[in-house]
């Protein structure tokens, strides 16, 4: 099987070493670059000294430059129906490379997570991977690989579990064949819509929890807000049609505390950061990488409504993010809540 990667950020990047690693000598593993200077400096360096400084790429990852317009020719031409393509990109660019692969055979997954931005007006709402590809390329046979995991932890051999969602199961084959191994372990889920709304509504919940944990507020106010949090995104999820139980597995649960609690989550930094009084310009901009949870608060609020969900939290990130509150007045909102029935209500 030949593995390509396509996009060359730390995520993909650190993806594509493992595979690499895993496959040995013999392996046949891409990584595609949209620029051609950072493919040539990878290539002959070896590493991606600009999002994973230090990580040697082993002698059988490839590093090619192929321009997104070109992609879909260049699967064409080297890849079969057995052959296994990642996509790399920012949830934004998610929708033009699912276009360009609608006619290719093989598996495709994504590692993007969040919700695309409506289109235009007759796209009232943002749409999940699994639903854009329906809407570009129904035929195409597709999944999500997603779950707790740090792309400088992968790129360095640190354990980790990710999970391989799709309702087709030769991607999750497909994808447990490429990447399962000693230090990195897939594991295979049909519910793809419950992987997909754990992986959007976690990056949001953790601009709360980086709040929180900017402005001091203790350890007891971060797990308050960690379980409401997974109350909420469970809401979401099983309105759309994903099972409960999905959201207590590592898409979920393991997930969300990760990028609520972890030093590396670009989220949790953003909400330190305006705790700080940085706008979110400067936080963002601080940051050197994107944090999706910026860009897909809103279209997860504006989902929740369409659907009745309560969804306190994210109200309250999106108030933020947008200016009308500040940071202690979006905190004293959720805390300062009326009480309910935690099992019913949430």
């Amino acid at each position: 099987m030949k593995i390509v990667v396509l996009g060359a950020g730390a995520w993909g990047t650190a993806l594509a070493v493992s595979a690499a690693r895993l496959a040995g000598p013999g392996g046949e593993v891409s990584l595609w670059a949209r620029d051609g200077a950072q493919a040539l400096e990878m290539q002959s360096g070896r590493e991606n000294r600009r999002y994973l400084p230090g990580v040697v790429f082993p002698q059988s990852l490839n590093v090619e430059a192929v321009p997104l317009e070109a992609v879909a020719a260049m699967v064409q031409q080297r890849l079969g129906p057995a052959d296994l393509v990642i996509i790399g990109t920012p949830m934004a660019g998610l929708r033009g490379v699912l276009t360009g692969l609608r006619e290719h055979h093989g598996p495709v997954a994504w590692l993007c997570k969040g919700f695309e931005a409506p289109q235009n007006d007759h796209q009232p709402m943002g749409l999940l991977g699994h639903e854009i590809r329906a809407a570009v390329a129904p035929s195409l046979k597709a999944g999500v690989l997603s779950g707790p995991s740090f792309a400088q932890e992968v790129a360095l051999g640190q354990p980790t579990a990710l999970v391989a969602a799709s309702e087709h199961a030769s991607v999750r084959d497909a994808l447990v064949a490429a990447f399962h191994g000693p230090a990195l372990r897939v594991y295979a889920n049909d519910d793809m819509v419950g992987v997909e709304v754990g992986g959007a509504v976690k990056n949001v919940l953790a601009i709360a929890t980086g709040l929180c944990d900017g402005l001091k507020l203790g350890l007891n106010a971060r797990a308050a807000l960690i379980t409401r949090g997974l109350a909420e995104m469970t809401r979401l999820g099983q309105a759309l049609g994903a099972r409960a139980d999905t959201f207590m597995g590592l898409s979920g649960l393991g997930d969300l505390v990760l990028t609520a609690t972890g030093d590396l989550s670009r989220n949790r930094r953003v909400g330190q950061l305006l705790s700080q009084g940085l706008t979110l310009r400067e936080a963002v901009d601080s940051l050197g990488h994107v944090a999706e949870g910026v860009y897909s608060a809103q279209t997860v609020v504006q989902r929740a409504r369409l659907l009745g969900v309560e969804m306190p939290i994210s109200e309250a990130v999106v108030d933020l993010l947008e200016g009308r509150v500040l940071p202690a007045q979006a905190l004293a909102v959720l805390m300062g809540r009326d009480p309910k029935q935690e099992t019913q209500h949430a």
